[in-house]
């Protein structure tokens, strides 16, 4: 029993990475995140009507490393493990988004235009970067499974350290 946490935690990440790989997508997962998303357009429209495009990024992955501190702070190491890997499936899912800002392919919700609502074609647009969009999500997806690797390492030293 002492290498069970870690190793559902492997579970779950084995399956959120075959899940993106086949579907791109985790329908219960990427559905909160979604909300997460698009609640972060007001909210950070609040603020200033520049930053509502940047809202819907910043809100995914805010709310997931909120918890991340706070199971941090808690001293809940593989609480704080999982919603490191939360934050990670969050940064599959916003290389995929930004990978389609020139392409368009990608629905949007409520069926919005892409050609006049994608975020990331507005951010890369205003960053002179949109020709960069795959490379971009590239180096994205790249970080994503770099933290994952990294959770997964510490998850196993902290069981071994356990026991």
């Amino acid at each position: 029993m002492p290498r069970l946490q870690p190793l559902l935690l492997t579970t779950a990440i084995v399956l959120l990475l075959m899940g993106h790989l086949l579907w791109g997508w985790i329908p219960i997962l990427d559905s909160a995140n979604l909300v997460f998303h698009e609640a972060g357009h007001p909210i950070f429209g609040i603020l200033s009507s520049r930053l509502m495009v940047y809202g819907g990024t910043l809100m995914q992955l805010l709310i997931p490393a909120a918890c991340a501190w706070e199971c941090y702070r808690h001293q809940q190491p593989y609480g704080y493990y999982a919603c490191l890997v939360w934050v990670g499936a969050n940064l599959l899912n916003i290389a995929r988004y930004m990978a389609d800002a020139r392409a368009h392919q990608l629905p949007l919700v409520g069926g919005l235009d892409p050609e006049e609502f994608h975020d990331w074609t507005e951010i890369l647009t205003r960053w002179g970067l949109l020709n960069q969009d795959t490379a971009l999500a590239f180096l994205v997806r790249v970080s994503a499974l770099v933290l994952m690797a990294w959770v997964l390492k510490r998850a196993w030293m902290t069981s071994a350290l356990k026991h």
